[in-house]
């Protein structure tokens, strides 16, 4: 150990040594104010240099098109599991077999139930065509009434003349007799003037009252003749009215038979119609036994398992990838952010997995990243309170890697309009949102 103590201190002399004379010469405040201001100037140059504004937000890989996404596969008819054909991670092309169930409901347990639909089809058909027979042959029946009725209304109408004309004919015999029996009763009126001057002889008076009644007689009978012709006129007026009547009824009885058949014509037509429908409800039901792939994909997961088990109706049974798909990436972003996006607008994105420097504000030196084009935005707002954008590839920039899955995360930046940084800082700090408005080009067709 050393042994230093007050007495045994050396003494060293600086002015001896060359070294702490020149250490005592350097001048340190001009070193560090050059220092400092060259500082100063580099940071004042940054400021001035191009910053690009953005929207960060974080979302996920998804598909452009909805039928391209995972989905599972439903039973559209509740049924019992009896055999599985294929196992997680198969892959299946559109219309391979997944699942066979069996029926599980009583109305359906009829091994020839399409068969025996298809005999009552028939039935009912061959009941349609009896019911359209029956029409054909009611129509024809009021046809051959119609004709009956014109055939006997002309019979009784030319009765009906034959009696107006007989009429006539009596009544101008008649009025024949009147007058014959007027000028008999005159003549033996006279005959009775002459029997009583003695002109003429009892035997010319009886001869001539004789004639008298032989004459009234027959005016009687004339008279008698004319009612009774009178009579058969208003009898065949009343036989020619009945005549309507009857066959109207006719008619009118056979075409409510025939109304009455085509009601059940349509009633069967309906039955028919019904058991058509069955038959197809039946045919389209036999065909949900088997589970078969929508589209070609990769089953990812079984949800129901083992065999026996009974499925609802709709209940999901495998989820299913889609083998060809285009990707994109959901971005959600705040609704102060949402009136700078637009369809078309530039992104870029980071996706986990995939190692990347990322400078927000300089996006052309950023390492990692991948060009995308905003598709689709959406005009409802989501469940955790952001709006929904969808980003697609960028056709013209690099491709995305071809490893990447559905599901997996992604880190957006949309590109904005490049301000200085200095504005940038000034904005941050005040609180204000990126730059919204745009210049404004007027249409050169506008006349003053």
């Amino acid at each position: 150990m050393l042994n230093i103590s007050p007495d045994n201190r050396i003494n060293v002399s600086v002015e001896n040594y060359g070294s702490f004379k020149i250490i005592e010469q350097k001048k340190y405040k001009s070193v560090i104010q050059r220092v400092l201001y060259t500082i100063l100037i580099i940071f004042i140059l940054i400021l001035f240099l191009p910053w690009t504004q953005n929207i960060r937000s974080i979302g996920n890989v998804t598909t452009l098109k909805p039928d391209q996404r995972p989905q599972t596969i439903h039973s559209v008819i509740p049924g019992r599991v009896e055999k599985w054909f294929v196992k997680e991670g198969d892959f299946v092309k559109k219309g391979d077999t997944i699942l066979f169930i069996s029926e599980i409901k009583d109305e359906y347990f009829d091994s020839s139930l399409i068969d025996r639909t298809g005999q009552q089809i028939k039935a009912k058909e061959l009941t349609v065509q009896s019911y359209m027979d029956k029409v054909k042959a009611l129509d024809n029946q009021v046809d051959a009434i119609a004709q009956t009725l014109i055939l006997k209304l002309e019979q009784t109408t030319n009765k009906l003349k034959q009696a107006y004309l007989k009429v006539t004919s009596d009544s101008i015999d008649y009025e024949a007799s009147k007058l014959n029996y007027s000028i008999a009763n005159d003549q033996f009126e006279r005959m009775k003037e002459l029997y009583a001057q003695g002109l003429k002889s009892l035997t010319d008076l009886e001869a001539r009252k004789l004639k008298m009644q032989e004459a009234q007689a027959k005016m009687i009978s004339q008279e008698n003749k004319l009612l009774t012709t009178k009579n058969e006129l208003i009898n065949t007026r009343v036989e020619l009215s009945s005549i309507k009547a009857e066959y109207q009824d006719k008619i009118s009885k056979t075409e409510s038979d025939k109304y009455s058949a085509i009601s059940n014509l349509y009633d069967a037509e309906i039955s028919v119609t019904k058991l058509q429908n069955q038959f197809m409800n039946y045919s389209v039901r036999s065909g949900f036994y088997y589970i078969t792939a929508p589209q070609d994909g990769y089953i990812t997961k079984a949800i129901q398992t083992g065999i026996g088990e009974t499925l609802k109706e709709g209940e999901e049974i495998v989820s299913i990838m889609p083998s060809n798909y285009e990707l994109a990436v959901e971005m959600y972003v705040e609704p102060i952010d949402l009136p700078l996006l637009e369809i078309g607008q530039n992104v870029r994105v980071q996706f986990d997995g995939w190692p990347a420097v990322v400078f927000s504000g300089w996006p052309n030196i950023s390492y990692g990243t991948y060009s995308g084009n905003i598709v689709a935005i959406d005009n409802f707002i989501s469940e955790n309170g952001k709006y929904r954008t969808l980003i697609a590839p960028d056709k013209a920039s690099h491709s995305w890697p071809t490893a990447l899955r559905v599901g997996a995360g992604a880190n957006s930046i949309a590109l904005l309009k490049e301000v200085p940084i200095w504005y940038e800082l000034w904005r941050k700090t005040n609180g204000f949102p990126p730059d919204y408005y745009k210049k404004y080009n007027a249409p050169k067709n506008i006349t003053k």
